[in-house]
C-alpha cells in the first residue's frame, strides 16, 4: 500500500466524536477513496461505500434522498443488514458533489449521529461554489493532493532515517555526500517523470516500464480534459474552460509563463476579468494549481494579489512531462542542454508548496523583473522568495538581488534551488538542492478548514 500523510488525520477523525463530517477534497485519480476505504476498512466491522456518481449513472436511488429518511431507506437498499450502530457502521459518501441536496443533507445525518460518516469529492469545490445552501458548521475539509515527493520517496523504499537525514541537512544547512546527493536527484527526476499520480507510482515501483507509466498518465489527462466541464451546463462556458486548460503546457513553455488571455479566444481585446469563472472553475476542480502576481510584496502577501497576472501549473508534473517528452526520458534524465526543463522545475515546486498547504504567489515587476515564487514569512511579518533554477547559470538571478536589498520589502532571507549538491548563503541567500522543497511546510495553516 502506498503511504499517504493525509491517513493519519482521516484515522484521527474517524477515531474521534467530532461533531461535523470530514470531507476529503481533490481531483480526481489522487487516491481519495483508497485511501479512505483502507482506512474504513480497518477500524469499522460495516463498512459501507456509496459512489454517487455511479448512482448517478445507474440505478439513481439517492437522487431523491433529501431526508434522513430517505437517505436510510435507499441506504437499506445497498447495504442490508450491514445498519448497525454508530460505532460499527462507517458509511463513505464518495464523490458527493454528484448530488448537491446530499451537501446540505450531511448536517442532519450528522445530528441524527445513527452512524458515522466520512465523504471524499472530486469535482467539490465547483459544487460548493454553485450550492446555496451548505450548511455552515457541519462540513471539515481536508483538501488532498497527488503524492509529494516525500511519499514518492517512501514509495520507492526510503526509510524514515534517511528522510530525517535530509530535513537535518536542510535545518542545519549542511549539504549531503556526492553519493547520496546524486541518489536523491536521480529520485528526483524520476518523479519529475512520473509524478504524484499513485497509480502511475505504484506502475512504476511495480514494472519500471515508462510505456505503461505513459499510459496510465495519458488515461488520467483524457479524464480530466473531460472533468474540467463536466458540472458546467453552459455550452460556451465548456469550450472556454477546455481551451485554457490545454494551453497551460503550452504557455509554460514561455518566458514568463503567464495566461495570455488575448490567446484564449484570440480575441485581442479579452482581459483576466472575461475569464474568471473559467478560472476558478479549473482551480477548484483541483485539476490546475493558480499562482498569482504579486507587485508589491507586503505581509500577507494575499492582500496585495492580482488576478491580473496568473500562472497555472497542472497539478501533476508527471502528466506535464508526458505531454512534453512522451516516451523520451533522456532530456530529463542526462540534463540535456538543449531542453529547458524550466517549466517541469517550476511545476514541481508549485506542486510541493500547494501539498504543503502554501498559496501560490509570484514577484512580477516591470522594471525590477520576476521571482518564481514568494511564501509568507510570519515570523517577520515578511516574506521569503523562491528562485528556481534548472541549469548551471543558478547563481545568476539579477532580479532577485534587486529584491533582496530592496529596504521597503524587509527581506531577511531568500532561496534558490537547483541541481547544485553544495548548500551555503550568501548575502541572506541560500542555495539548497531543489529536491529539498520537500523540507518547505506552512506551519501557519491548519491542515483542514472549517466552514463555520
Amino acid at each position: 500500500m502506498l503511504y499517504r500523510k493525509i491517513s493519519s488525520r482521516i484515522e484521527e477523525y474517524l477515531k474521534s466524536d467530532s461533531s461535523r463530517i470530514l470531507m476529503v477534497e481533490g481531483a480526481r485519480q489522487i487516491g481519495k477513496s483508497y485511501i479512505i476505504r483502507h482506512i474504513g476498512q480497518r477500524l469499522f466491522k460495516n463498512f459501507i461505500e456509496l459512489n454517487m456518481e455511479e448512482d448517478k449513472l445507474k440505478d439513481r436511488i439517492f437522487a431523491e434522498a433529501k431526508t434522513i429518511e430517505d437517505f436510510y431507506m435507499a441506504l437499506s437498499v445497498v447495504a442490508g443488514d450491514r445498519m448497525k450502530d454508530k460505532h460499527s457502521t462507517l458509511v463513505f459518501i464518495d464523490e458527493i458533489q454528484a448530488y448537491e441536496h446530499l451537501l446540505t443533507l450531511v448536517k442532519f445525518l450528522k445530528q441524527d449521529d445513527k452512524f458515522t460518516y466520512i465523504a471524499s469529492g472530486s469535482l467539490l469545490g465547483v459544487t460548493l461554489r454553485k450550492t446555496q445552501s451548505v450548511p455552515m458548521g457541519s462540513l471539515e475539509i481536508a483538501p488532498m493532493y497527488p503524492m509529494d515527493f516525500e511519499e514518492f520517496l517512501i514509495a520507492n523504499g526510503m526509510g524514515q532515517l534517511a528522510i530525517d537525514n535530509l530535513r537535518h541537512a536542510f535545518l542545519n544547512r549542511t549539504a549531503l555526500n556526492e553519493a547520496m546527493h546524486n541518489k536523491m536527484l536521480d529520485f528526483f527526476k524520476k518523479y519529475l517523470i512520473i509524478g504524484g499520480m499513485p497509480k502511475a507510482v505504484q506502475t512504476f515501483v511495480d514494472t519500471k516500464n515508462i510505456n505503461k507509466i505513459r499510459s496510465v498518465q495519458k488515461e488520467i489527462h483524457e479524464l480530466y480534459k473531460a472533468d474540467c466541464t463536466k458540472y458546467e451546463e453552459e455550452l460556451n462556458k465548456k469550450l472556454k474552460i477546455r481551451r485554457i486548460y490545454d494551453m497551460i503546457p503550452s504557455m509554460l513553455e514561455n518566458k514568463k509563463k503567464r495566461m495570455i488571455f488575448k490567446d484564449i479566444e484570440d480575441k485581442k481585446w479579452k482581459r483576466s476579468a472575461d475569464y474568471e469563472e473559467e478560472f476558478e472553475y479549473l482551480i477548484s476542480a483541483g485539476v490546475v494549481l493558480e499562482d498569482k502576481a504579486v507587485s508589491t510584496p507586503t505581509y500577507p502577501l494575499i492582500q496585495n494579489s492580482s488576478k491580473n497576472l496568473i500562472k497555472l501549473y497542472m497539478n501533476d508534473v508527471g502528466i506535464l512531462s508526458g505531454i512534453y517528452y512522451k516516451n523520451n526520458i533522456n532530456a530529463i534524465m542526462n540534463d540535456d542542454k538543449s531542453t529547458n526543463l524550466g517549466a517541469l522545475y517550476e511545476t514541481v515546486v508549485a506542486q510541493e508548496l500547494a501539498a504543503h498547504d502554501f498559496k501560490l504567489f509570484y514577484y512580477d515587476n516591470k522594471k525590477k523583473g520576476e521571482i518564481d515564487f514568494l511564501i509568507d514569512d510570519v515570523e517577520n511579518l515578511s516574506n521569503i522568495p523562491l528562485e528556481v533554477k534548472s541549469g548551471k547559470d543558478y547563481t545568476v538571478h539579477s532580479a532577485l538581488d534587486s529584491f533582496m536589498v530592496n529596504p521597503d520589502y524587509n527581506i531577511r532571507q531568500g532561496f534558490v534551488l537547483s541541481n547544485e549538491r553544495h548548500i551555503y548563503t550568501k548575502d541572506n541567500m541560500t542555495y539548497i538542492p531543489i529536491y529539498l522543497i520537500m523540507c518547505f511546510h506552512n506551519e501557519s495553516e491548519e491542515q483542514t478548514v472549517y466552514l463555520d
